[in-house]
């Protein structure tokens, strides 16, 4: 029995100069303290440079200040008078009305037409001496009616827009954005918007203001504003909503990071990763109060001269996540 226990230490001993000890892996997720589903990484330096790590420090920076709204797409009217046709608007009604008002502008130019020639025989003949002066004046008072009779005709189906079949082949579309009358005076109206698709599924686009008739929402008390996109390309669609983001007065200074920097989950949280020690990082949340030219300006979440991850940022969202990028 004696000799039985010794022995066990020995295979014990043998066991182990078998054992061999596991490569480090390149990279392992530590839980933090100050947020549960917040984790600290910790990568390699062969790890980062596969990733393709690249920082930038956090600096100061300014931009002009903006307002984010809601934003509808609608058609503008074919003049300086009429009204837009948004999603609202009943179509089979307004279709009905233009083909009345086509009709009645038909009318109209041929009513014009014929009292200009009746105008042009009574004029024949007071010069031949076969006709009378009444009857030429009376052609000119019944030219001038029909000439106002057509223009008023004109002018009724210029109010009803673009031809319902033309509604989606229009070049020019125009923003409708929702402003709370307590903002109106904050609003930069001369100054062009930026129209974001929701969801950013496209690039931001340049919309410059344009005068429609005044509206208004009493019951949400806002107040409309209209801006022109350019719409060649077909990227929106009459009805679609959209984030308009309003160029307000002033400018507003804070600390400012690249865009790329800048990563969104599906909740719509806004968070950059930080590097804390040599081959650490921490997704830090942080608030983007206006993004131009490639930079975003925060307004909170981050201390002057801190590092960020730009170049690898997603990559390390799904590292951190499992996820491949």
């Amino acid at each position: 029995m004696r000799q039985t226990f010794l022995l066990i230490p020995i295979l014990l001993a043998g066991c182990d100069e078998k054992t061999t000890k596991p490569p480090a892996p390149p990279a392992h997720a530590e839980t933090i303290a100050h947020e549960s589903e917040l984790l600290k990484l910790t990568l390699t330096p062969g790890a980062q440079h596969r990733l393709g790590i690249g920082l930038v420090h956090v600096g100061g920076g300014s931009a002009t200040a903006t307002r984010e709204v809601a934003g509808e797409i609608v058609v503008p009217p074919i003049s300086a008078n009429g009204v837009p046709v948004n999603s609202t608007t009943n179509l089979q009604q307004i279709g009905s009305q233009q083909a009345a008002a086509d009709a009645e502008l038909a009318r109209a130019s041929a009513q014009a037409r014929l009292a200009r020639i009746a105008l042009d025989r009574a004029e024949s003949l007071v010069r031949e001496e076969a006709g009378s002066v009444r009857a030429r004046d009376e052609a000119a008072a019944a030219l001038a009616a029909a000439q106002a009779a057509l223009g008023a005709a004109r002018q009724q189906r210029r109010l009803l827009g673009p031809a319902v079949a033309s509604l989606g082949s229009q070049a020019v579309l125009w923003v409708r954005a929702s402003v709370f009358g307590s903002d109106m005076g904050n609003v930069h109206r001369e100054a062009a918007a930026v129209v974001r698709t929701l969801g950013e599924a496209g690039a931001p686009r340049s919309a410059r203001p344009v005068q429609a008739p005044p509206s208004a929402n009493t019951v949400a008390g806002t107040v409309d504003l209209y801006y022109a996109i350019d719409n060649r390309d077909r990227a929106f669609q009459v009805g679609q909503r959209v984030s308009v983001d309003l160029p307000l007065a002033g400018q507003t200074e804070g600390l400012s990071v690249p865009s790329a920097a800048i990563l969104r989950d599906i909740h719509g949280g806004e968070w950059v990763y930080q590097k804390t020690a040599p081959d650490t990082f921490v997704r830090q949340r942080v608030e983007v109060a206006s993004e131009s030219g490639g930079r975003a300006l925060l307004a909170r979440g981050l201390s002057a001269g801190a590092q960020v991850v730009t170049d690898g940022a997603a990559e390390l969202f799904g590292t951190e996540f499992g996820a491949a990028h």
